[in-house]
């Protein structure tokens, strides 16, 4: 069977490097316009000038406090820029510079509900392990002749700590489905689309392997967060979703893994806040040992029995 990194017919366009930097160019507009939007916006809806609806934004970012409304429009101000960073840049590139369709994604069709359980289940299952080596990232420092630049990272690691904290505390039940929305729905699709839709194949088409292009693709993925003491366990994230959307052949596993992973961890905030359950997946206390090596283990088993069911016939 065609591998799914492969441009089908001969009326496709495949990959090219001017189109990579074509797309690279959406992305940064998209960024650029987007920010412009969430300053109009704030600037209508405010009745305050361009200028003072910068300032604002600026002082929202540092201070989430700073309104009464201000957890709803941190909320938009990520959706506006989710939106116009990743997911419409992507179509642009896709429809427009391919000359591709969304169901080219997708060469072969979900296999059933049991198989989109099952990735479920390996989202999940990977939650310790990927809770050990945050531990670990977290831990690593750079050389001694390094430490302002360490120092530079952790100041503002700590500083997006305090807004993702802020923005991941529900008073209702409204708030816990906008986040959903926002923090699980919204990126799944957008950065899936990017990065295992599009960079992921492009690289395995241009090197040939489909494990470089996971790889390459992943460490992208985990690099654009920008936030560098999570480096490895979100380009190890990455990766998962890339081999599942390897395996599966269509995006929306990978689309599905990625919202189970975020949607999963504000779900499990909500309940914890409600006192709902006692575990708190928030907690920064070390993952036991056994039980993240136990976790990788049942996830690997997962992981062969999701390729089998999913190798073509």
């Amino acid at each position: 069977m065609q591998s799914i990194y492969t441009p089908e017919g001969s009326t496709l366009r495949p990959p090219t490097l001017g189109g990579l930097i074509m797309l690279v160019g959406f992305v940064l507009i998209g960024g650029v316009v987007s920010t412009l939007l969430l300053f109009v916006i704030l600037a209508l809806s405010k009745g305050m000038g361009f200028e003072q609806a910068q300032v604002y934004l600026s002082d929202l970012a540092t201070n989430p406090t700073t309104s009464p409304n201000s957890w709803y429009e941190l909320m938009l101000l990520q959706a506006v820029n989710h939106l116009g960073t990743f997911l419409l840049p992507s179509l642009l590139y896709w429809y427009v510079v391919e000359r591709r369709t969304w169901e080219q994604f997708n060469p072969r069709p979900v296999s059933a509900v049991a198989g989109l359980v099952l990735v479920a289940l390996i989202v999940v299952a990977f939650m310790p392990f990927d809770g050990l080596i945050i531990e670990w990232n977290q831990n690593l420092h750079l050389p001694e002749t390094l430490a302002p630049i360490e120092q530079w990272i952790r100041d503002k690691e700590k500083n997006l700590e305090g807004i993702t904290k802020y923005l991941t505390t529900f008073r209702t039940t409204g708030q816990l489905l906008v986040a959903l929305l926002v923090i699980a729905v919204i990126p799944a699709i957008g950065e899936e689309t990017l990065f295992r839709g599009i960079l992921q194949r492009n690289f395995s088409y241009w090197t040939g392997n489909a494990h470089v292009g996971i790889w390459l693709a992943a460490a992208l993925f985990s690099a654009i967060h920008v936030q560098f003491l999570g480096f490895f366990p979100r380009m190890l994230l990455g990766a998962l979703f890339g081999y599942l959307y390897l395996w599966s052949g269509n995006l929306w596993v990978a689309i599905l893994a990625h919202f189970v992973n975020n949607g999963f961890t504000v779900f499990m905030v909500y309940l914890y806040q409600k006192k709902m359950i006692s575990m708190n997946i928030e907690s920064t206390e070390s993952v036991p040992l056994l039980n993240a090596l136990i976790a990788f283990v049942f996830t690997v088993g997962l992981l062969y029995y999701f390729r089998k069911i999913n190798r073509p016939t």
